[in-house]
């Protein structure tokens, strides 16, 4: 690899906004706060709007759409046009 043109990659702590999970791993991203972790280090923590600890994918609690509330409720405001 050629010197100097990669970016700093280091161990970043990443925290979930919702859940409070958090995961360390490796990341170009900094920050200005820190955290320190379970060894004892001190590293930059990125709180993430969502994660997989809170994404509705992997916990699966999906929403259930009702779609016959939703046609009786547009029937009951605009009613049938036949």
């Amino acid at each position: 690899m050629k010197p100097d043109i990669h970016r700093d990659y280091h161990p970043v702590v990443f925290q979930d906004a919702t859940t409070g999970d958090a995961f360390l791993t490796r990341s170009t991203l900094t920050s200005e706060r820190t955290v320190e972790w379970e060894d004892g280090r001190t590293y930059p923590l990125v709180v993430v709007d969502i994660s997989a600890s809170s994404h509705p994918f992997w916990t699966g609690s999906r929403r259930h759409i009702d779609t016959a509330g939703q046609v009786e409720k547009f029937r009951r405001r605009y009613g049938d046009r036949t």
